[in-house]
């Protein structure tokens, strides 16, 4: 037999598909026990299956290094999922809905009226430090008042099993193709487990999509002109952008097929001549997407966008300016944000945080930073912090010095001890630690993925689950146990 439950040790760890007595949570029954009757060969046979489906359905990611540039490589994938109940699943989509629902009324707060400035609730020297935070949105009132359509939220569970929000990506989150690819691999990989399980789809996540950039049309017109925006092919995120153009039927499109005119209508270029576009889903940096707004050297945008969304006349998702709320200072006030605009206690609980930018806070992250994972505000992919118990004496030195200079720049967290999945290595299953990101879209109404991305930090006793650096990725089943 490849795979002995009796030898699996998660040790302290939760462990989303294994009970303490190594025995198999009540919804990882039925996949633990085919994995359990798997000969060596035959799992052999089932990973060597998922990597050639991989290949050919094209399924790549861009790593950046600095002696070979950016390199192409095949999306790592585990072929055991990561299961979820139903029921579990219904909370945590009840806290992810009322999550963003506050962060979008937080954001159109800031550039409107800004009353939870006025109340002192989240201090305003955080605004004018904030380098995400563009006026010139100020006054600008989007459609439906959201500005952050598609979030992809980070969750992580802990040593108790308590699911906590990690992040939130509110600018342009990524790895949405990832999820659906992974469902596509592992209904070629293992078909009988999809007529034992009654697993809650994903694939309808393109429509979705579809309908609520739709929804964004200055023009009441049944199929309004919908295309993604690219910074091009050397993007790491490029085979998502081509992807969900592909899948959703819009056009793909670079800064220079667009053009604003003196009408402020952004037109596309095609062989008849210009064609209106009514949304754009963009996957380029506020920064870099209008020259005259932004970056003058910027040659990835579209001169003249921000004056054409300013009037009205085009739909932009997500909205120049959202990023003010992806600050991981901003994510620490998180909790009071949901109270002020809901009047609500928040559903799904932050980790922990320490906001360096208050004297006591910083004193004691700097006193205990061997414990303390330290963020910048703004970075992304798990670069530019500290992992502090895994981090040498010179690096923990090196992080207090950049949280004196900078104090407003750096929070800190406690090591969480993330919980763990069985994950094949070589002919064994092996905990590894992961996360999960769920995407949750925002229009008419808020709606969120059944599942996520399932993010696997390969190396054991890691807990980077990038897959920039060295991460996989996991199936992520929601499995409805009551189902008939």
């Amino acid at each position: 037999m490849a795979i002995r439950w009796g030898n699996y040790r998660a040790g302290e760890f939760y462990d989303e598909l294994i009970r303490v007595a190594n025995k198999p949570r009540p919804a990882a029954e039925e996949i633990c026990k085919y994995l359990r009757n798997l000969t060596d060969q035959e799992l052999e046979e089932y990973k060597t299956a998922a990597n050639t489906a991989i290949h050919v359905m094209g399924i790549t990611f861009t790593v950046y290094t600095e002696e070979e540039g950016s390199i192409d490589r095949a999306w790592p994938f585990d072929i055991i999922p990561r299961i979820i109940d139903k029921k579990e699943w219904l909370q945590i989509e009840k806290g992810l809905k009322q999550r963003v629902k506050a962060l979008n009324m937080f954001i159109d707060d800031l550039y409107n009226e800004q009353r939870i400035l006025e109340a002192g609730v989240v201090p305003r020297s955080l605004l004018d430090a904030s380098k995400n935070f563009l006026p010139e949105c100020m006054g600008i009132k989007p459609k439906h008042g959201v500005w952050a359509h598609i979030c992809g939220s980070d969750l992580v569970r802990d040593h108790n099993g308590t699911v906590y929000v990690l992040e939130d990506n509110l600018r342009v989150p990524s790895g949405v193709s990832y999820m659906l690819e992974n469902r596509h691999v592992m209904k070629r990989v293992f078909p009988d487990m999809f007529e034992k399980y009654n697993i809650l789809p994903v694939d309808d996540y393109p429509s979705q999509l579809y309908d609520m950039l739709s929804q964004l049309s200055p023009r009441d017109i049944d199929q309004p002109e919908v295309v993604v925006l690219t910074p091009g092919i050397y993007n790491s995120a490029y085979f998502e952008h081509a992807y969900l153009a592909q899948q959703m039927g819009a056009e793909l499109v670079v800064g220079s097929d667009l053009v604003v005119d003196d009408d402020d209508i952004v037109y596309m270029r095609t062989v008849d001549g210009l064609s209106r576009v009514d949304v754009i889903y963009r996957r380029i940096d506020d920064a870099f997407l209008d020259p005259e707004a932004f970056r003058e050297d910027s040659m990835l945008g579209v001169p003249g966008l921000m004056r054409a969304w300013k009037a009205g006349n085009v739909g932009l998702a997500n909205a120049p300016g959202a990023g003010v709320a992806d600050d991981k200072v901003v994510y620490a006030f998180v909790p009071e944000i949901i109270k002020f605009y809901l009047d609500e206690e928040p559903l799904l609980p932050n980790v922990p945080t320490y906001k360096c930018v208050n004297k006591d806070e910083r004193d004691y992250v700097i006193e205990n930073i061997e414990k303390m994972v330290v963020k910048p505000a703004n970075e992304s992919g798990g670069y530019g912090m500290l992992i502090g118990p895994h981090a040498t004496k010179a690096e923990r030195e090196k992080f207090v010095r950049l949280i004196r200079r900078d104090p407003r720049n750096y929070v800190a967290q406690p090591m969480l001890l993330l919980s763990t999945a069985p994950t094949i290595i070589g002919t064994k299953a092996e905990p590894r630690h992961l996360d999960l990101r769920p995407f949750i879209l925002s229009g008419n109404d808020i709606s969120v993925t059944t599942g996520g991305l399932t993010r696997v930090a390969m190396r054991k006793g890691s807990t980077v689950v990038n897959s920039s650096q060295g991460g996989g990725s996991k199936d992520t089943w929601i499995v409805d146990m009551e189902a008939d």
